[in-house]
């Protein structure tokens, strides 16, 4: 499928669309080489070009570049503007003349009220969001070693905002060092994100990504009518039914929006997408659905503890912030379960995985992986990986595969040639290399055992995915809330 054209990134406002706009902005004249939207501005107006020609710059390694430039009746801005995220360009006048600016609060009415622009608005930053994936107009560049955990945190955080980043390695791309001698950083800062030229994040945890980015705009002693705890699919759905009824809705997410179903390459038995569509794909078209709605998501952000007050609920989050509701939707799904195993911990983003994106096939590309688990995700993820891999290791501990996983996926794992399918095995132990420049170690093989006939053996796997299962993550919530043996949430009218 063919990516977003030109055309589709450069809707052009009719005169009588420009007049049912006007009301909820103002028209200001500015002139040539004035400076409308600095980069790393938060919450930004959206910008209507109605005379003259507003210009949109991005900083690159080799210094600011035009990305694009707005005519009468055109608009600035991609996705990211319906969520108020950070910036990452910044907007000139070009050539002197009229500017009707939306402020983001009346953007967002505008988005609820006025269903013919929202769906213009909404299409048109999309494709602008994906045609700059595309393109490669990265004005975020991150910096750091392949196997650093810390690099893996941050792309894994910017993609699934579907924020478009370059990586660079330090071992294999000349360009890093440049950058880094301009910059004046030492190799001692790595991992480093760059935001333009007005932000240099060093050794950032996922929280100052979210803060540096816009990702988590949510204020101390925020309230809303409904808010949701999770934004997997579930949560999303939640979101969006609830606002769409012209609720205040908030929706918080330990991770990121999409949950576990984003770190899916593809999901096939969806309702509604016959082709399959990717995990991240859904949980993009969830998120945006959502915010169209006004709804506001925010994230990494984790629930520890709920409580009634006058009013409705009141959660506190880790950070130490307090938001109310007067309903929760509790939608928090699972934990990834972990392997009990030596290093395990200590091997995660260095080795081990919990996803099969198209990140973790660009680290993994040539080698040899080995894949945990006998679900549907594990087969998802094992067809997907051989793509680019030389070898797909699937490790069970059933005898028969089939008890689990979709007859569909095991047929195209018993068809694709580079897919060894390991019956009744498991891993045994975790084996690590010296990491370098001080880095931890990182995984380099891993021994497995056959349990039927104990033999045992190594696999050259310097990289793990794990997908064996998930155990609900509920235990943030207070006795009040009924949960069943396993942590589930019991429900339904006889839940007293």
């Amino acid at each position: 499928m063919s990516g977003p054209t030109r055309a589709d990134i450069n809707y052009t406002f009719s005169d009588a669309e420009i007049e049912q706009l006007k009301p909820f902005g103002e028209v200001r004249r500015h002139e040539a080489g004035e400076l409308l939207i600095p980069e790393g501005t938060t919450q930004a107006d959206m910008l209507v070009t109605l005379s003259g020609q507003t210009h949109i710059f991005i900083e690159t390694p080799d210094g600011p570049r035009r990305m694009g430039w707005m005519e009468a009746g055109q608009f600035s801005g991609d996705i990211g503007i319906l969520t108020g995220q950070t910036s990452i360009a910044h907007i000139t006048m070009g050539e002197a003349g009229e500017v009707l600016h939306i402020p983001f609060g009346k953007f967002q009415r505008l988005l609820v009220e006025n269903s013919g622009l929202s769906d213009i608005f909404v299409n048109t930053l999309t494709a602008r969001r994906n045609f700059a994936r595309d393109e490669n107009h990265n004005a975020v560049i991150v910096i750091g070693h392949a196997q650093d955990r810390a690099v893996f945190t941050a792309r894994d955080l910017l993609s699934k905002f579907g924020m478009p980043h370059m990586w660079l390695s330090p071992d294999t791309d000349p360009l890093a060092h440049r950058i880094l001698e301009a910059r004046g950083i030492p190799d001692t800062d790595l991992p480093v994100v760059l935001r333009g030229r007005s932000e240099v994040l060093v050794r950032p945890t996922a929280e100052e990504l979210s803060s540096a980015f816009g990702f988590d705009l949510l204020p101390d002693g925020a309230v809303a009518d409904v808010i949701v705890v999770g934004a997997g699919p579930a949560g999303l759905a939640a979101a969006v039914y609830a606002a769409s009824e012209g609720l205040s809705v908030v929706a918080i997410d330990a991770h990121h929006p999409g949950g576990q179903a984003s770190t899916s390459s593809k999901i096939e038995n969806y309702l509604g997408f016959p082709s399959g569509v990717s995990g991240q794909e859904l949980a993009e078209r969830a998120a945006t659905q959502a915010m169209k709605f006004g709804a506001r998501l925010a994230a990494p952000v984790k629930a520890t503890s709920m409580e009634r007050d006058r009013t409705g609920f009141c959660l506190t989050l880790s950070d130490g912030r307090r938001i109310g509701g007067k309903s929760v939707v509790i939608a928090t799904g699972a934990q990834y379960r972990r392997l009990n195993l030596d290093k395990l911990e200590e091997f995660e983003g260095r080795g081990i995985y919990y996803g099969a994106t198209h990140m973790e096939a660009q680290l993994c590309s040539g080698t040899e992986i080995a894949i945990v688990g006998a679900g549907n995700s594990a087969g998802q993820g094992a067809v997907f990986l051989s793509q680019f891999t030389e070898k797909v290791h699937v490790l069970y501990r059933r005898a028969d595969i089939r008890e689990t996983m979709s007859e569909y996926l095991v047929r195209r794992l018993e068809e694709t040639p580079n897919i060894i399918l390991h019956p009744q095995t498991e891993i045994e132990a975790l084996h690590g290399l010296d990491g370098v420049d001080g880095d931890a170690d990182r995984l380099t093989r891993i021994s497995i055992r056959k349990s039927d006939t104990g033999e045992t053996s190594d696999l050259p796997t310097p990289f793990v995915y794990l997908f064996v299962g998930a155990r609900p993550f509920t235990g943030w919530l207070p006795e009040s809330v009924s949960c069943d043996k396993t942590g589930f949430v019991v429900t339904g009218s006889g839940v007293e």
